[in-house]
């Protein structure tokens, strides 16, 4: 999801590749769009890990959505991780995450994932939680520009499915924005915001927030 669809190189895979497959979370589902751009890659039957990216509350029906379309596209799922990381809306929850205690537990993940992969551990058929039918998808705020917009265009650059315009680079088409917030990380100026919504939303996600999550594996 990290580039519009226009920059995307799409991955050639193997049948003895293990692939990792990974993508966020947003309000307990992966984005159409990566499950769109992921349907584009042809699986070879290969194996994959599947890692869902969440921040701090949880991930509801994410990982189980991952695991269906990567089985469904032919990928053998071998293992499945729920790795928190910062909030990308409230980012008081998970602040700093993933930290070097996090990046111990996922290493230890990986030579889990390892010895199943050369056939000393795990079962065959892997079980993660989840709920079918998922979640209906939601959407979520449209950063807006303020004042101290330039008109640098940084954001548009990096928006992943282009939804701030170049020529206009402090409007937003709210019919493509994910919210994924990736223009207000990379904003010089801290000039896009969702403005209000942000002291709402953090103030709602403060019960099921504030405890640190851990990070799970499924082998």
């Amino acid at each position: 999801m990290c580039l519009r669809a226009d920059r995307l190189q799409v991955p050639s895979i193997e049948a003895d590749d293990v692939a990792v497959i990974a993508m966020p979370v947003f309000a307990g589902r992966v984005p159409a769009v990566t499950v769109e751009r992921l349907r584009g890659i042809d699986s070879c039957g290969a194996r994959c890990v599947v890692v869902a990216v969440y921040g701090n509350r949880a991930y509801d029906n994410a990982l189980l959505e991952m695991c269906d379309v990567a089985a469904g596209m032919g990928f053998r799922v071998v293992a499945a991780v729920g790795a928190v990381a910062e909030h990308s809306i409230a980012r008081v929850y998970g602040t700093g995450r993933p930290d070097a205690a996090d990046r111990d537990e996922l290493a230890g993940f990986g030579r889990c994932v390892r010895e199943k992969l050369e056939g000393a551990v795990g079962p065959d058929t892997l079980c993660v939680p989840g709920n079918r039918p998922y979640r209906p998808l939601q959407k979520g705020p449209a950063p807006q520009a303020d004042g101290r917009c330039t008109g640098c265009g940084a954001c548009s650059a990096l928006c992943p499915v282009g939804a701030i315009p170049s020529d206009n680079p402090g409007g937003v088409s709210e019919e493509l924005c994910i919210s994924c917030m990736r223009c207000v990380s990379v904003c010089p100026n801290k000039a896009r915001s969702i403005g209000p919504v942000e002291a709402m939303v953090t103030e709602r996600l403060k019960p099921l927030c504030t405890v640190r999550k851990r990070n799970e594996l499924f082998v």
